[in-house]
C-alpha cells in the first residue's frame, strides 16, 4: 500500500472551474479517473470539506489529497529471463517472448510477464497493473511498454488513448495480397465463442493499416500499423479479409501449403503452431523528457526461418519457370 499526500491552492486560472478539472491540472501525475474516484470517496477534499467532481472551486481554495494506492494485487514475483530493450527511471521496454502470458488470469496466476517484472523491479507493485501499458497475446512476440512510476503510467496511458503511441508489427498471412490498405471495422465479442472477438456493428472502433513487404506463392509478408489497439485486432481483421495469419489457432483457416512445394516448407507450415505476428517497432515521446523515442526488436527465429523457407520456395518456382 502506497500513501499519497498532496496539497495545492487554486489559482486565478482554476477559479470557477470543475473540481475534477482543476485537480487533473494541479495533480497531473494522476489520471482524471483516479482523481474523480478520490473526490467521490472523500480522499480529495476542498478546504477540508468533501465535494463532488462537478462542483466549482474558487480562487484560494486548498485542495488536499490523502489517499492510498493498492499494490498490484497479491501477485508473486518470479525470477525470469527478460529481454529488456530499454530501461530508465520511468520506463521499461521489453521484447516479449512467445508462449508468455502478459498478465495473471484464471489458469495463469504464475509464469507471466508481470510476475517476472515484479522480480526485476519490485516497486512496480505501486503502479496499476504493475505498470503494463498495453498487452500482447500469449503467442505474439515483440515490444511492450511498462511504466515504472505513477506519473509515467498516467502519461503513457493518456498517449495511448490519444493514439500518440506508434506500434508496427510484422506478420505472415495466408494468401497473396495484391496491395496494402486500411481495415476500418469495429470489433466486439464473438456471439458464440467467448474466447474470440469478431467484427460487429455495435463494437469498438478498430483501425488497422497494412502494406505488403513480400509476396510468396501462397503467402504474404506484411507490415501492420495499429491506429487503435483492440483485443486480437490484427488477427480478427486479417481473418475477416480472408488473409488469416499463419499458425493462428483461433482465427486461422485451413492449413495453406503451396502445391508442389518442398517437404521442408510443408513441414515448417504444419509445425508453426502460433500466430506469425511480431511487434517490431514502438515509438512514443518519453513521459519525462518528452523526447520522441523509438525501439525495434528483430524478428524472432521461428518467423525468420519460415520466411526463409517461403523465399526458397519462390526461388525454386522461378527457376523452374
Amino acid at each position: 500500500m502506497t500513501k499519497i499526500i498532496l496539497e495545492a491552492v487554486v489559482s486565478e486560472e482554476g477559479a470557477k472551474r470543475r473540481l475534477d478539472q482543476v485537480a487533473a491540472s494541479l495533480f497531473s501525475e494522476h489520471s482524471r479517473a483516479r482523481l474523480q474516484e478520490w473526490i467521490k470517496a472523500g480522499f480529495l477534499t476542498v478546504n477540508g470539506q468533501k465535494r463532488r467532481p462537478k462542483d466549482l472551486v474558487s480562487l484560494g481554495d486548498r485542495l488536499i489529497v490523502s489517499a492510498e494506492i493498492q499494490e498490484s494485487g497479491e501477485w508473486e514475483s518470479e525470477k525470469m529471463l527478460l529481454d529488456i530493450v530499454y530501461e530508465d527511471e520511468s520506463l521499461i521496454v521489453v521484447n516479449k517472448a512467445k508462449n508468455l502470458v502478459v498478465h495473471p488470469a484464471v489458469g495463469h496466476r504464475q509464469g507471466t510477464l508481470l510476475n517476472g517484472l515484479l522480480h526485476h523491479c519490485p516497486d512496480l507493485r505501486q503502479v496499476p497493473r504493475a505498470g503494463i501499458i498495453h498487452r500482447l497475446d500469449k503467442d505474439t512476440t515483440g515490444l511492450l511498454m511498462v511504466a515504472k512510476t505513477l506519473a509515467a503510467h498516467t502519461d503513457l496511458v493518456a498517449k495511448l488513448a490519444r493514439r500518440e503511441v506508434s506500434r508496427e508489427y510484422e506478420a505472415v498471412a495466408c494468401g497473396v495480397l495484391t496491395g496494402g490498405g486500411t481495415i476500418n471495422l469495429p470489433l466486439g465479442r464473438h456471439p458464440v465463442n467467448r474466447k474470440k472477438r469478431a467484427v460487429s456493428e455495435s463494437g469498438q472502433e478498430a483501425i488497422t493499416h497494412y502494406k505488403v513487404l513480400k509476396r510468396f506463392r501462397s503467402h504474404t509478408h506484411i507490415l501492420i500499423k495499429l491506429e487503435t489497439g483492440r483485443t486480437h485486432q490484427i488477427r480478427v481483421h486479417m481473418s475477416y479479409k480472408s488473409y488469416p495469419l499463419v499458425g493462428d489457432q483461433l482465427y486461422g483457416a485451413r492449413l495453406s501449403i503451396p502445391a508442389g512445394c518442398e517437404l521442408s516448407l510443408a513441414e515448417s507450415l504444419k509445425s508453426f503452431q502460433r500466430q506469425a505476428l511480431h511487434a517490431r517497432r514502438l515509438g512514443v515521446s518519453h513521459p519525462d523528457t518528452k523526447e520522441t523515442m523509438h525501439w525495434e526488436a528483430d524478428l524472432p527465429t521461428d518467423i525468420k526461418f519460415l520466411l526463409g523457407k517461403l523465399e526458397e520456395d519462390s526461388f525454386m518456382e522461378r527457376s523452374d519457370a
